[in-house]
């Protein structure tokens, strides 16, 4: 029988060290004991630019109107403040179907049931459903598919 010098890697450890790193704002951990070297590294999170505004020459009396409501829409526009919001348990990547090609489990207007499937974030290659934690008429999802969520991103709005 051959003797190879490699070390035992226990599985278990790995995953500790993994679950430190999702934990934190880290993006990669090494830990060295003697001959053992693990390190482990995840992709930074992807920074999406929203398109810049274009300006739209208006009536005066359509510009007045809409500078009055400017301030209101402004407080509004914040889903993370918003009553009916969903967000993110976990850092990972949302996904809006079950697998790939498959029928989203919901869309802007559907009703739920408080406990249904809205998505799922995958989070260490364990897939985790995201429940409705009340029940209402969906009125926007703010991720796409396959798009990487921090920990309480807004994900959905349910009213």
């Amino acid at each position: 029988m051959m003797k190879t010098n490699k070390p035992n890697i226990d599985p278990a450890l790995v995953r500790e060290i993994a679950n430190l790193l999702s934990e934190s704002d880290l993006t990669e951990i090494e830990v060295q004991h003697e001959d053992l070297r693990i390190r482990v590294v995840r992709a930074a999170p992807t920074v999406y630019a929203a398109p810049a505004p274009v300006a739209v020459a208006a009536a005066p009396v359509a510009a007045a109107s809409v500078a009055a409501a400017a301030p209101v829409a402004a407080v509004s526009d914040d889903p993370a403040k918003h009553p009916g919001v969903v967000p993110s348990p976990m850092v990972g990547t949302a996904y809006l179907g079950p697998e790939p090609g498959a029928r989203y489990f919901i869309e802007v207007g559907s009703v739920v049931k408080e406990g249904q499937t809205l998505l799922i974030v995958e989070a260490m290659k364990t897939m985790n459903a995201i429940p409705a934690p009340r029940a209402g008429t969906v009125t926007r999802i703010l991720v796409d598919n396959a798009q990487p969520v921090e920990y309480g991103e807004p994900l959905v709005i349910i009213e």
